[in-house]
């Protein structure tokens, strides 16, 4: 971990000076680059003091994963191993944060499925490590395409999850991610989703800063369980079991912890909306009577989808969700005062994130619902197939 290694007040083991969260996202100098979201990502996990990554391999993480090794050949991580399949990776990492290390690791469709008994081991432990879910599909026949129905899954794990639209977020969401996580009052796991190949494999303009500046390293000894070390070993977390006193004190303290990690995830609301500017952000007609509300990739396609409509006179705006737990619902309400019909496009055939919006709108907002449109199984959704569920549902002149 970061604390035993050979650092100064001032600078990392790799000689990275030490800079505030706030210094490296809102007041460092940037210059412009061109990566893709794999890039990105070691761009940004290079400037995160990380003290441990596991991998393993799986379409279309897998390059963003061994990017991160080469970051640890380069000296910037501290560690870094490949773990035996995807289940074992997370539970090597969990291993690595229980014992106070920054540790971050990357995953996609099936491994995310095969990891799963993981994640909510992860917050019931409250280990503030990072996932980047790059997501693809996960249903046969198999697809190595975009699909993020796999963020279902992780819904109610008790994870954080963040979704970034494009690389310039994936940057920026990763490097804050683990200032939020490591929070004393949040302290649980992160998880920064992006839109596998649409993010990952894409090469966009990047705003960076300076490479020779990093975070300061995680203190886990503010974190609200012990970290195992040679003064706290794994055996004194049992050495008062509540399994041994009774069924009740053992009911009633599982339940108690599970309260509690679904707190620690609202209590995250404050520092997401610093870092993030907000939990939501907002294009188009401020008094538009149409509405998109979005994550991901989605969200970029429904701007499309709005300044065509603008061209028609039709007002419109686009509500993207930058975090799905805490789910904005106080956010999403205000944006929604004065819309008359929502639209909910999505890249996976569930409507996952239809489903979150109605349970946050019930019997708070009276517009239409729609739930579309979805695509899935790796198709592209053109600004056209939104605009066909708009004209569908609405008769707009001059369509």
């Amino acid at each position: 971990m970061a604390t035993i290694k050979d650092m100064t007040d001032t600078h990392n083991w790799s000689g990275q000076k030490l800079v505030t969260a706030d210094h490296m996202l809102f007041e460092a100098p940037r210059e412009k680059h061109f990566m893709t979201g794999s890039e990105v990502l070691k761009e940004a996990v290079k400037r995160c003091t990380v003290d441990a990554s596991v991998s393993y391999p799986i379409t279309p993480q897998s390059e963003a994963a061994h990017l991160i090794g080469e970051l640890w050949a380069e000296g910037y991580v501290g560690m870094y191993f490949r773990g035996e399949n995807e289940f074992g990776v997370m539970a090597e990492v969990a291993g690595c944060a229980m014992a106070g290390a920054r540790t971050i690791t990357t995953t996609s469709g099936p491994g995310t499925l095969r990891a799963m008994e993981n994640f909510p081991q992860w917050s019931g432990t409250r280990i503030p490590c990072q996932l980047i879910l790059m997501a693809r599909g996960i249903n046969s026949p198999l697809t190595i395409q975009p699909d993020n129905l796999e963020v279902t899954f992780m819904l109610e794990t008790g994870c954080m999850i963040w979704y970034a639209e494009n690389v310039q977020e994936l940057f920026d969401m990763s490097i804050a991610a683990f200032i939020v996580a490591e929070k004393p009052d949040v302290h649980v796991p992160i998880v920064t989703v992006v839109d596998g190949f649409f993010v990952s494999h894409t090469r966009e303009s990047v705003m960076l800063p300076a490479d020779d500046i990093a975070l300061f390293p995680y203190e886990p000894y503010k974190s609200p369980l012990p970290p195992i070390d040679s003064e706290t070993p794994p055996g004194r977390f049992l050495r008062d079991p509540f399994v041994m006193k009774s069924n009740y004190i053992s009911y009633a303290t599982h339940a108690s912890w599970q309260w509690e990690v679904r707190s620690a995830v609202e209590r995250s609301r404050r520092y997401a909306k610093h870092f993030l500017k907000g939990l939501v952000h907002v294009t188009g007609t401020p008094d538009a009577e149409i509405a998109f509300v979005t994550c991901g990739t989605a969200s970029h396609q429904a701007k499309e989808a709005e300044r065509e409509l603008m061209k028609l006179g039709v007002k419109s705006k686009v509500i993207k969700l930058r975090t799905i737990r805490p789910f904005p619902k106080e956010e999403l309400l205000k944006e929604l005062e004065g819309v008359k019909h929502i639209f909910v496009p999505e890249f996976n055939v569930v409507g996952w994130l239809e489903k979150e919006v109605k349970t946050a709108l019930h019997n708070n907002h009276t517009a239409e619902i729609v739930g579309g449109p979805r695509v899935a199984g790796g198709m592209s959704l053109p600004a056209e197939a939104i605009l066909k569920e708009v004209f569908e549902h609405i008769n707009v002149e001059g369509k």
